[in-house]
């Protein structure tokens, strides 16, 4: 976090400070990290100390400051330890946050969103930009209420990136998170039924999805795919500048002659306004990967990044995250898809398309999990997914857990399906069955709603053992 006095932080979120000496502790800077896991707290940082359900942090507060935290800021005050007293630590989080942003003239906040392959979408932005200055983005799945503050406040005084993935569970999420940071540049990868429970419907979404649109400034600029018609109808809700991506006509940036590649990749011609043209050679499995990377491009074509540099950059990518889309080969010429980390119909379609593309010809196997929070729709989108797996040819579709069994059903409907279908109990179950039945070049696609499916992945990279 950039410095600031633990008498700035109170005033920021509006707290009162609790120390045996008052006012050394308020001058004393905090230049450290900002960690709610007292194992994470290093020299110089501030310890954020919820009160939960089951564990009530403020019990590690003395721990923290020990170790180095300066302070610690919690809803009570904690014996002989600094505290900045707030009622409410998740808030304040927001606003200290809010409050760092507006201390730094010379940063872009880039926000993501969409119902799926934003994830995706944030790492090619963050690739992209790493390459016109230092940058800070979101990790793992903080894309949250906690999430987006604490990512926030990671930036240092010479950042001049900040790509947000930005989740939402319903109307006003991505307002609250927009609020805490206000996007520069707002990128809105599609519109589907993923948490759909929670939308109530499609409709839903987009109104939900579209609010991270309507935080834009008018200096402001949004990046829109093209090809998903209501993401593409958001540009009227924006006084904002307005660059459709996609492989439409109508785009801005534009991919044409897409093409298969090696392991599942693809290259594609990148057509950027004024004209210019760029052949790509994208280091991304998935034809997917092809729309995520030109709202990648308008992003960093807008920081200043030129299309030769953009090309060179989607062309060898490193530091994406982990179990998305991970293809790796095993000793005994089994090649693995890990799209473990999460799942829904639109994630689950691309993943299957991919597992073809990464085939070419060879036998494919498809462990597929639950898809959660798809409320009425829960057993249709499996029924989707099982239809489309059969279509694309799979030889062994592995549901895993009774949930799941849906997805055999939904394949069974297609007739000139040949495949072998199975309902396995659990993940010990599927892998049991995996390492009774793999053989050399098969390739494996394993992906599921969380729920420890990544197990099954992380024991065929460890060999079956």
């Amino acid at each position: 976090m950039i410095p600031l006095t633990v008498a700035e932080i109170t005033a920021a979120v509006g707290g009162t400070l609790h120390a045996s000496d008052p006012a050394t502790v308020a001058a004393a800077v905090v230049d450290g990290p900002v960690e709610y896991d007292s194992r994470k707290v290093a020299p110089g940082g501030l310890f954020v100390a919820f009160a939960g359900a089951k564990v009530d942090a403020h019990d590690f507060a003395a721990k923290a400051v020990a170790d180095g935290a300066v302070a610690v800021l919690g809803s009570r005050p904690v014996e002989g330890v600094p505290t900045i007293v707030v009622e409410d630590p998740l808030t304040a989080v927001g606003r200290l946050a809010r409050a760092v942003l507006a201390r730094l003239d010379g940063l872009t906040v880039v926000a993501v969103t969409g119902s799926s392959g934003k994830t995706s979408t944030k790492d090619l932005i963050t690739a992209l930009l790493r390459t016109a200055g230092p940058t800070v983005a979101t990790t793992a799945s903080e894309n949250n209420e906690l999430g987006t503050p604490y990512t926030v406040l990671k930036v240092a005084a010479d950042t001049r990136f900040l790509v947000l993935e930005m989740g939402s569970r319903g109307v006003g999420h991505l307002r609250y998170l927009c609020d805490i940071a206000p996007p520069d540049v707002s990128v809105v990868v599609n519109v589907g039924v993923a948490h759909i429970a929670e939308f109530g419907s499609v409709e839903g979404t987009a109104l939900a999805k579209g609010e991270l649109v309507e935080a834009l400034r008018p200096a402001g600029l949004a990046v829109l795919n093209a090809d998903d018609p209501r993401v593409a109808a958001m540009a009227a809700r924006t006084t904002a500048t307005v660059v459709l991506a996609g492989e439409s006509a109508l785009s801005d940036f534009r991919a044409t002659d897409v093409v298969g590649l090696d392991r599942g990749r693809f290259g594609f011609t990148l057509h950027v306004p004024g004209g210019d043209a760029v052949p790509v050679r994208l280091d991304a499995a998935g034809r997917h990967q092809v729309g995520n990377a030109l709202l990648a491009a308008a992003v960093a074509s807008h920081a200043g990044v030129d299309p030769a540099g953009i090309a060179a950059t989607l062309g060898d990518l490193e530091g994406l995250s982990t179990r998305r889309m991970d293809v790796f080969d095993r000793a005994d010429d089994v090649t693995v898809i890990d799209d473990s980390y999460n799942a829904n119909p639109a994630s689950m379609a691309a993943a299957l398309r991919a597992l073809t593309a990464v085939a070419g010809g060879r036998r494919m196997i498809a462990v597929l999990g639950f898809m959660a929070e798809l409320g009425e729709y829960e057993r249709t989108g499996h029924e989707e997914v099982g239809r489309l797996a059969a279509e694309l040819g799979v030889d062994r579709l592995v549901a895993v857990g009774e949930q799941a069994a849906p997805i055999l059903h939904g394949a069974s409907v297609v007739a000139s399906w040949g495949g072998d279908p199975v309902l396995v109990t659990d993940q010990e179950a599927a892998v049991a069955l995996l390492r009774d039945e793999l053989r050399p070049r098969d390739v494996v696609l394993v992906k599921g709603s969380r729920y420890r499916t990544w197990d099954i992945a992380d024991a065929l990279r460890e060999g079956l053992k």
